[in-house]
């Protein structure tokens, strides 16, 4: 109720400075203990998956909360898990503004904010300092400046930061905003990736005696050889669970739309289709073998179901918690529930 009074107010402002007054305002009812009146806690729903425990299997997606500024607000909003980042290893200023832009016809939003980040120190300052103590995913990128054949360097370094602060981590390598960054997820590329990534991860189970899992991110824009050859590949490389999907580049139905065409990644109500079919081309090539993780124009609880359905094991949310509110996690959350 308190979101819907507010949203209106939100959305007269710029869309990146709404974005900082809304978890400003988050984390000023988090610190006087309102927040927790103002939220209703969802039912308890858990599933084991990457062979984490999760209270409930409905997320916060990476981007809301690049710096891990925000946690222990956002981890009162009834999340099963809080994904932040994505972190860099060196701080980032991110692309030019305005680079965050919202239609609100098409309940969609376009950004190009480029990683923009404090760096993986600072975010690990933010991890350290948080009381939150339920399932925490960082996701990890590459700078802006690491050119793409030593993209694998930047990686090592964010995974080797942030293994042991992490319930799992995620490799970002989706974002259309990062020049060439895509590039990675072409077959010969991602195999090499994988395979250092996997390495390194078993070296640090080792020394941390703890194993922590690895996700990858990948986009909706996959054809179909494409989600193939990522399926093989993480099936070949063991590696944990798969985030399906990132943003979208494709401007289907908005291209009428005031900021329709504005350079950037596309997510919300126009990319729920697309995302979901990549869950279910990755859910039947898969097999069980590699988890999904569905994300991608969760606008309500139907959404969620349907993402399930098509294979994914959890969901995660981030342009519907813009147009529709935290009520929306304790919707996707009922929604989920056994029956």
């Amino acid at each position: 109720m308190a979101y819907q009074i507010a949203k209106p107010f939100l959305f007269m402002m710029d869309a990146e400075r709404a974005h900082y007054a809304a978890l400003n305002g988050l984390k000023a009812l988090h610190s006087a203990n309102l927040l927790r009146v103002a939220v209703s806690e969802p039912p308890a729903c858990p599933v084991k998956v990457m062979g984490i425990e999760f209270p409930n299997p409905v997320g916060l997606a990476a981007g809301l909360d690049k710096n891990g500024d925000y946690i222990d607000a956002l981890g009162e909003l009834g999340f099963g898990f809080v994904e932040i980042g994505t972190v860099t290893p060196r701080p980032q200023p991110g692309n030019p503004k305005p680079r965050l832009f919202r239609l609100p016809e098409a309940e969609a939003i376009i950004n190009r904010m480029g990683f923009n980040n404090d760096g993986v120190d600072a975010l690990l300052e933010n991890v350290q300092k948080s009381a939150y103590r339920g399932v925490l995913g960082i996701n990890i990128g590459k700078n802006f400046d690491t050119p793409i054949e030593k993209a694998a360097d930047d990686y090592l370094i964010g995974l080797r930061r942030v293994y042991e602060h992490a319930s799992y981590v995620t490799v970002n390598i989706s974002s259309p905003n990062t020049k060439n960054l895509r590039q990675l997820q072409q077959a010969d590329e991602l195999g090499n990736l994988l395979a250092q990534l996997k390495a390194e991860q078993e070296k640090l189970a080792q020394l941390h005696g703890r194993y922590v899992p690895l996700a990858v991110k990948i986009a909706p824009d996959l054809d179909g050889q494409q989600i193939q050859d990522v399926a093989r590949l993480l099936v070949e490389h063991r590696i944990d669970g798969v985030i399906a999907t990132n943003t979208t580049l494709a401007r289907t139905g908005v291209e009428h739309l005031r900021h329709g065409n504005e350079a950037g990644g596309l997510s919300g109500a126009p990319v729920r289709t697309k995302s979901t079919h990549v869950i279910r081309e990755l859910a039947g090539l898969l097999d069980g073998a590699v988890p999904i993780i569905g994300v991608g124009g969760i606008l309500e609880g139907e959404h969620a179901q349907e993402k399930i359905k098509a294979g994914a094991s959890l969901v995660q949310i981030y342009s519907g918690l813009i147009y529709k509110g935290p009520h929306l996690v304790r919707e996707c959350v009922e929604a989920l529930l056994p029956r």
